[in-house]
């Protein structure tokens, strides 16, 4: 089902593949961690273009604490990439050191471009504002372990839905689920693309608005994300959404007592440090479960489990 597969795009996956990677990483947070080392001598390449903390460091300590072994780089202006050599070339080389390769790259189309030259599986950790994969995955199973289900329930996501890659894979992966209301909050500007409104609209119900406080009562999940400054062309248009929404106390006085807030991080003012407090937060503990859902990634795409 997964082994030696690449992972490009939520949408090459179906609910009951998705189902199994969520099944594969209960049974990986369940196992004692000296059972694990289930990928000892393999490696994986880890080929940053892009900025990156908690997904490339979730990656590493995934790959480590199944046993094996991480090569790679998160500042491109070290390697011969400042020498002129394509992405193309890159990933040919960088093959024939490992068994997988995790990229992040800020083109769009460049993880399905690696794909097409690499001989060994590719996973997108980041193409551009188009998709986020495998954080689409880690956000399933975070809704999954904090409610008990994915089915039925109301899910908003605030903030901003044009460039901001991993609501783009999340919209595509809820859309897998059955009787879910999608709630997508922004300023007009920054409304979710056409092409995923119009990938997903037979498959699930949503409303467009730029009012938080209209549907907070509604919501069973509220899914933040920051005004991505570094995806503006126009740092004008970037100034005029900057701070456009902030979840304080005051905010989720509106909200249900079970409410789960998540955040994909990094956060810039989007949600007050006062609501890190409250039983909403679980962004912390997403980035936890973040780990766990890779762990069951890799295992799974290097063919062990």
């Amino acid at each position: 089902m997964f082994k030696n597969r690449d992972i490009v795009s939520i949408r090459d996956f179906s609910r009951k593949e998705v189902d199994h990677l969520l099944k594969t990483a209960q049974k990986i947070e369940k196992t004692p961690e000296n059972k694990l080392k289930i990928l000892s001598g393999k490696i994986m390449g880890t080929l940053f273009f892009e900025p990156s903390t908690r997904t490339r460091l979730s990656f590493e300590v995934a790959m480590k604490k199944l046993g094996g072994e991480v090569v790679g780089f998160s500042e491109p202006a070290l390697t011969s990439i400042e020498k002129g050599e394509t992405l193309a070339d890159t990933v040919r080389v960088v093959e024939n050191y490992v068994d997988v390769i995790v990229l992040r790259h800020p083109l769009e189309g460049s993880a399905r471009m690696a794909a097409d030259y690499a001989s060994v599986p590719i996973i997108n950790a980041g193409s551009g504002a188009e998709e986020h994969p495998t954080q689409a995955f880690l956000d399933l199973y975070t809704i999954f372990k904090e409610k008990g289900r994915i089915d039925g329930l109301n899910i908003g996501i605030l903030g901003d839905l044009r460039y901001g890659r991993t609501v783009h894979s999340l919209t595509y992966a809820l859309s897998l689920y059955d009787d879910i209301m999608l709630y997508l909050i922004s300023p007009p500007q920054l409304r979710m693309r056409k092409e995923v409104l119009e990938t997903v609209k037979e498959k699930i119900r949503f409303k467009e608005t730029s009012k938080i406080e209209e549907v907070l009562p509604e919501l069973d999940v509220l899914y933040v994300t920051r005004i991505q400054k570094e995806r503006f062309p126009d740092p004008a248009e970037y100034q005029k959404v900057k701070g456009a929404y902030k979840i304080t106390l005051s905010t989720l006085e509106k909200a249900k007592k079970d409410l789960i807030l998540m955040h994909p991080l990094p956060r810039v003012d989007e949600v007050d440090p006062e609501v890190d407090q409250t039983n909403h937060a679980i962004y912390f503990k997403q980035v936890r479960y973040g780990v766990i859902t890779r762990m069951a990634l890799l295992a799974l795409v290097l063919g062990v489990l």
